[in-house]
């Protein structure tokens, strides 16, 4: 008899990953390795537990509320990452002396936010990350973007399925201050700005009434949402901005890495994590059905808040959860399960031996190989073949005595002879 206190499901928020969700997670992941690889990105990882100390001091406004922080038997305050840039940050600053920068790695990492759930929002998910650290070039920026766009053409993502939208807080800044709003008033409206489209304006212009912003000021920040282009932006802060003439150069480096087609200014984007110091961005499908694939930006003084030396840095956060969404939305990994496994299947037992022969001999070849290990009719061997592999082998008495089988490509149905004995 059942439990009925134990319950089948998962704890709230969290995930399992039956044969055919791994099929889909593995085809992000995949791509995310392989596009880190191929761009130059060392790969690396840690303990999915850290210090609270760590992760208080960078978390910001809001990610401090959702960690799920514990005490161990000694009493030390620990808890979940929420995210892996407080953990790089440990790591480069625990060896900064030694390391030859610019140095640029990449993980795939298990997070953890006890945060309110809605569509492609979950309290547990995968998350790569992208860093390159010690580079103060916008090539920096430019080298992630291109990687990003590298792995989601690499799921089969189409390149006009989506958008990068970018923009600079450091323009943002000028901005506000070419219209007059004073410097500390800027993290306000930088705050509520980032959650426009979460809420409603009204809502925006309460928060920033609560911050101590009259609403001439508010309606200078609302005013900057009307702006569309960086020409528009010149005309405010002037043709010598450092700041503009950063988000000018990723857009031509951009066209060199062949993306130009999916990066838009937007001065909306501002990313709500208050130690993003210059370019941010923020990929989302173009139907804007969905949330951010992913997002990060650059973040200079990361390292120095946890008493490391001043390092230029760039990072990039893209979980698993809104684009598992997106490609199901968009039809990019159709048949995803039937992989490149060969199934090999038999009759009657006297054919048994031929078979796992076979088998062994594929897979010592580099094939993968799921091996039948009892016998099965040819209806129900081929019924769950097409289900879950790209080729079968059936081998009958007929097969064994000739030493030949057929391999059948349970795609185009073509068959061709496969010898038994070789």
């Amino acid at each position: 008899m059942s439990d009925p206190t134990i319950s089948f499901e998962p704890p709230r928020g969290m995930r399992d990953f039956y044969p055919e969700d791994m099929a889909w997670r593995n085809r992000v992941f995949d791509a995310w390795r392989a596009a880190s690889l191929r761009t130059g990105f060392a790969p690396y990882d840690a303990c999915v537990v850290e210090s609270l100390a760590l992760l208080e001091r960078k978390a910001g406004e809001e990610v401090s509320d959702q960690i799920y922080a514990f005490e161990d038997k000694s009493g030390r305050k620990l808890a979940l990452r929420p995210e892996m840039t407080p953990t790089l940050a440990r790591m480069v600053a625990a060896r900064q002396g030694q390391l030859q920068f610019p140095i640029k790695w990449f993980t795939t990492a298990q997070c953890f936010r006890y945060e309110r759930m809605t569509r492609g929002r979950k309290r547990e998910h995968y998350q790569w990350n992208l860093d390159i650290v010690g580079e103060e070039a916008i090539s920096a920026e430019a080298e992630i973007l291109a990687t990003a766009a590298d792995a989601l053409s690499a799921m089969g993502l189409p390149n006009n399925a989506y958008r990068i939208r970018v923009n600079n807080r450091a323009l943002l800044a000028e901005v506000l201050a070419k219209l007059g709003v004073a410097d500390h008033q800027h993290a306000a409206i930088f705050l509520a700005l980032d959650k426009r489209g979460k809420i409603s304006d009204a809502e925006i212009s309460s928060l920033l009434t609560t911050a101590g912003l009259d609403n001439a000021t508010i309606a200078k920040a609302f005013e900057i949402l009307a702006v569309t282009s960086l020409d528009q932006v010149a005309d405010i802060v002037g043709s010598d901005s450092t700041a503009l003439a950063d988000l000018k150069e990723l857009f031509h480096l951009a066209s060199l890495y062949g993306i130009a087609d999916r990066l838009l200014f937007d001065i909306g984007v501002i990313r709500g994590l208050a130690y993003y110091t210059g370019i941010v961005f923020e990929a989302f499908d173009t139907a804007g059905k969905f949330r951010a694939i992913f997002g990060g930006g650059r973040y200079d003084s990361l390292l120095t808040t946890i008493g490391g030396n001043p390092t230029p840095a760039v990072g990039l956060g893209f979980g698993d959860v809104v684009i598992m969404e997106v490609l199901k939305e968009y039809g990019a990994a159709e048949n995803i399960i039937a992989s490149d496994t060969t199934i090999i299947g038999y009759m009657s037992p006297e054919q048994r031996d031929a078979a796992t022969t076979l088998a062994t001999r594929l897979r010592r070849e580099g094939r993968n190989v799921n091996l039948a290990l009892t016998p099965q009719k040819p209806k129900a061997f081929f019924a769950r073949a097409s289900a879950s592999a790209a080729s079968a082998v059936y081998i009958g008495p007929d097969d064994v005595s000739s030493g030949v089988a057929r391999l059948k490509d349970l795609q185009t149905r073509v068959e061709t002879e496969i010898p038994l004995n070789t």
